[in-house]
């Protein structure tokens, strides 16, 4: 049976005021319910941006996203409420405690009570926090607060679930933490679009992937897919590089 598109994004584009050229230009792709949808690119490629504009962050310059059946534009309330953002940047409070932090991120989703006590409580355990979730967020190491910023965005079981560079920065045992959980959540129904510079985590994690650069989906499929019909690559940095050229991106 063919899997349904949870988002459609149709000739999406982005300029930002005061710049000559477009940041995303024509994108157009869709991402099928369940998937792990791996964006990839160089820096500056517009990864970030189409995930922004996803988020309802800052609106296309021109194009459509159907998100879950609906027109982002006309439902941004209610598609907030089935998406959880992990940014790249680190978004918490870092005078307040990890169980404080998760409490008011909690409480923003209208969780409330035992409910989110028990949520909070979990999520502390399985990501290895428990013992220090009354100290201050600031005392934390970079892998702990990435561990925090995730539980932040998935109390309240979002369906769909972005990730701008969730392990950057972080350490092996944090990194495999992270993927671990992520890919039980995904078995449980969340559908998973992720950015990152990992090649070979993103090879492992995604069921899908597709490659943007200057602006432009460059190719789309499986990581092995991918693999197998680009000249010269045996793994998924390989097609990266085949297929992005070499020349240093800052």
């Amino acid at each position: 049976m063919k899997s349904e598109p949870i988002i459609e994004i149709k000739n999406l584009t982005k300029t930002f005021k005061g710049s000559d050229e477009a940041a995303v230009k024509g994108v157009s792709f869709s991402i099928n319910k369940n998937d792990i949808f791996g964006l990839l690119g160089p820096n500056g490629a517009g990864k970030t941006t189409i995930i922004s504009i996803l988020c309802s962050l800052f609106p296309p310059t021109t194009g459509k996203v159907i998100i879950d059946g609906m027109t982002l534009g006309n439902d941004i309330s209610s598609i907030k409420q089935i998406i959880g953002v992990v940014p790249q940047d680190i978004a918490l409070y870092p005078s307040l405690t990890a169980r404080e932090n998760l409490h008011f991120y909690g409480s923003m989703y209208g969780l409330k009570g035992a409910e989110l006590k028990h949520k909070i409580e979990d999520w502390l355990l399985k990501l290895g926090l428990t013992d220090a979730a009354n100290r201050r967020v600031s005392t934390f190491s970079g892998g702990m607060k990435r561990r925090v910023n995730l539980i932040a965005s998935i109390l309240h079981q979002p369906k769909i679930l972005f990730l701008d560079e969730p392990t950057v920065g972080v350490d092996v045992q944090s990194r495999n933490v992270i993927i671990e959980h992520l890919t039980e959540l995904n078995k449980q129904g969340t559908t998973i679009i992720y950015t990152s510079h990992h090649m070979e985590e993103a090879e492992h994690f995604c069921t899908q992937v597709a490659i943007i650069d200057n602006g432009k989906i460059i190719t789309q499929g499986t990581p092995q897919e991918l693999i197998s019909k680009t000249p010269n690559s045996t793994n998924l940095e390989q097609v990266f590089l085949n297929l992005t050229n070499r020349k240093l991106r800052d």
